[in-house]
């Protein structure tokens, strides 16, 4: 095992003495090809480029030297030294910090960045990262090779957001540039690169925020809001309990795409983005439409409406994580069955409906539950019914298809 670990971080700036003292004594240095450059490296060293981190730790577990690992911006945060910590190389680590990439990226923009979401995109968390820029305000993306800026915005498509795209940040190649999500397909970036997606409504509160990233106590507090707070006259399939029993069941959460068919109001699909998911809200109904894009703006989320006629229109929509089917009936639900979400939930106002969807849902594959929901509303003054609803509540899950 090598004698002794030291992970520098490289921002561009010159090299600290603790950097230069460390890489001074190296016998091994791992690191991208521009690192293994610099003057400082000994030239007896042996010179490892890193690719597969987990190999080069490897290496380093068996080396008898002093080994040390050069990273871009802060190798603890998103970098190299959770890899090199993990039990299985049994590595201890000092670690020189530097200026995460991240940080450099929004001093280049001139923005604060407190409340910004921090992503991490490469080809197996590529869509989870677009969602979340489909869903927040302020999103800081570090790429990779096969899932940068070109990628991003092409899985964008239809949404509108404006990038700042910052290439080898701290080097002499060092370029920022300023562009619509749409034109960001056309070019082609040099790596490392740090994308700031902007979209939406940015502005600080009174005195800042008080936690990094979106704040949790933002809006109403309380799930499944009456509907006095989407402007009242929600649709039959909309009731305060059947809302908050399909949001239970679908679990939208940040990283997520749902699909909301037959949005209605805009209650659920806000109700869901309002948990951090990206919502795609479809609905034929031009005034539902505007219902939904009134509920977001109201309760300051983001969500992308598409007007149309399921199941027709959801060929060309992108993969969903969950989706809530509001309306359409049995031809929907297997229109959505068909492209293997991990969760549906939707409801039915009769028995012999809800058998008939839910055996459509067995076929496909899903674990089926069905519960009759019934709720009464009651004035409090006199204590007296004011309302009843009834309805069959559906939720399949797919059991081979990863949450």
């Amino acid at each position: 095992m090598a004698d002794r670990v030291t992970v520098i971080g490289w921002d561009g700036s010159p090299l600290t003495a603790a950097a230069r003292s460390a890489l001074g004594a190296a016998t091994l240095v791992a690191g991208a090809a521009h690192h293994l450059t610099l003057p400082e490296i000994p030239p007896a060293a042996e010179r490892i480029r890193l690719g597969s981190v987990s190999l080069a730790a490897r290496r380093i577990a068996g080396h008898r030297g002093t080994a040390v690992v050069l990273a871009d911006g802060d190798p603890g945060f998103f970098g190299v030294v959770r890899t090199l910590r993990a039990p299985e190389f049994g590595l201890e680590v000092e670690v020189v910090p530097a200026v995460s990439s991240v940080a450099t990226a929004f001093a280049r923009a001139g923005m604060p960045w407190d409340d910004a979401q921090v992503v991490v995109a490469h080809r197996r968390t590529l869509r989870r990262a677009v969602n979340v820029c489909r869903a927040h305000t302020k999103v800081a993306v570090l790429t990779s090779p096969g899932a940068g800026p070109a990628e991003l915005g092409l899985l964008l498509e239809g949404v509108h957001r404006t990038f700042v795209v910052c290439e080898e940040l701290g080097t002499d190649r060092e370029r920022v540039s300023v562009l619509s999500s749409d034109k960001a397909v056309d070019h082609t970036w040099r790596d490392p690169n740090v994308v700031i997606v902007i979209g939406g409504p940015v502005t600080a509160g009174d005195g800042g925020g008080w936690i990094a990233g979106r704040d949790p106590g933002a809006g109403p507090r309380g799930w499944a809001l009456p509907a006095e707070a989407y402007g009242g006259g929600l649709g039959e399939g909309e009731t305060d309990l059947l809302r908050a029993a399909q949001l239970a069941r679908l679990g939208p959460r940040v990283g997520d795409l749902v699909w909301d068919i037959g949005c209605g109001s805009g209650a659920f699909a806000t109700e869901a983005a309002r948990a951090g998911a990206a919502v795609l809200a479809v609905d034929r109904d031009l005034d539902a439409c505007a219902r939904t894009d009134a509920a977001a703006r109201r309760h300051g989320v983001q969500l992308q409406i598409v007007r149309g006629t399921a199941p027709h229109v959801l060929e060309n929509l992108p993969e969903p994580d969950v989706v809530r089917v509001g309306g359409g009936g049995a031809a929907v639900v297997s229109a959505v069955a068909d492209r293997r979400p991990q969760r549906i939930v939707t409801h039915a106002a009769t028995r012999d409906a809800a058998e008939l969807v839910g055996r459509d849902l067995t076929e496909h594959g899903y674990l089926v539950e069905c519960a009759l929901l019934q709720s009464v509303q009651l004035d409090t003054r006199v204590w007296t019914e004011t309302e009843r609803s009834v309805a069959f509540l559906l939720s399949g899950v797919l059991p081979d298809r990863r949450p």
